[in-house]
């Protein structure tokens, strides 16, 4: 598939009286493009966060990546080092809540909504890492059609803020579901990947679940010592086949 020419921009979207930052790539070649939300790991939007909204949009999608540290830490974003590993799993985990993240998607899904390119009917999402856990929170939201979750820690035990985990929203999940899981993946045992499954098989949720011998938590990210080319590969190209789907 020849890739489209892209406009790149951060703008701003208006979540009651705060302006989150987003990253947003489009086609510009004229016409009606499936939208897609991206969200980012612990890292923030980072250059390798906004490497996926762009190669997503040369594919035809209008995508935006919405910084879900807004409240927390404005303007944040860092690199992969133990010390960046720390303070990012603290934003995630100890000081976003799962309404907040939630409110601050469907906003992002509002903004694609206002603009003359993207199809409002027609809107998917993708998340990496916390995002990949957020993507499955977000899977709960009726505008999102297709969802693409990778390595999402603590998806089966934790919801951001608290309450009862986030595999609990399983059934209220509204499209296709595709989650991505390396089996070298410290931090998501076996087990908890076998429970997502048999939720998603129990309330008959339009689901795949990929699982990648030798790939480890990240795996997806080229600018990580994790990075894996061969499960990266095959997991965008089913990404690319999820994606396909919007219309």
């Amino acid at each position: 598939m020849t890739e489209l020419a892209i406009d790149t921009s951060w703008v701003k979207i208006s979540q009651n009286d705060l302006q989150i930052s987003a990253y947003l790539a489009q086609p510009q070649q004229p016409g009606s493009y499936p939208g897609v939300v991206v969200l980012q790991e612990i890292f923030g939007v980072n250059s390798h966060i906004r490497d996926v909204t762009e190669r997503i949009a040369k594919l035809g999608y209008v995508v935006i990546a919405p910084a879900l540290f807004e409240r927390v830490a404005p303007g944040f974003e860092t690199g992969y080092t133990p010390a960046d590993i720390e303070v990012g799993r603290k934003y995630a985990w100890e000081q976003t809540q799962a309404p907040e993240l939630l409110s601050d998607i469907q906003s992002a899904v509002d903004y694609l909504k206002t603009l003359p390119q993207a199809k409002a009917n027609a809107i998917g999402c993708i998340g990496f890492c916390f995002g990949g856990h957020v993507a499955y929170l977000a899977a709960s939201l009726p505008d999102i059609k297709a969802t693409a979750s990778f390595y999402g820690a603590r998806i089966t035990t934790t919801r951001p803020g608290g309450g009862e985990a986030t595999v609990t929203l399983t059934p209220q999940i509204q499209g296709q579901l595709y989650i991505f899981f390396g089996m070298k993946d410290a931090s998501i045992p076996l087990e908890q990947t076998n429970q997502i499954e048999a939720e998603l098989e129990k309330y008959k949720i339009p689901h795949r679940v990929f699982r990648y011998d030798g790939a480890d938590h990240g795996f997806f990210c080229d600018q990580r010592a994790s990075y894996n080319p061969e499960a990266a590969a095959d997991a965008w190209v089913q990404v690319q086949q999820l994606f396909s789907q919007l219309s």
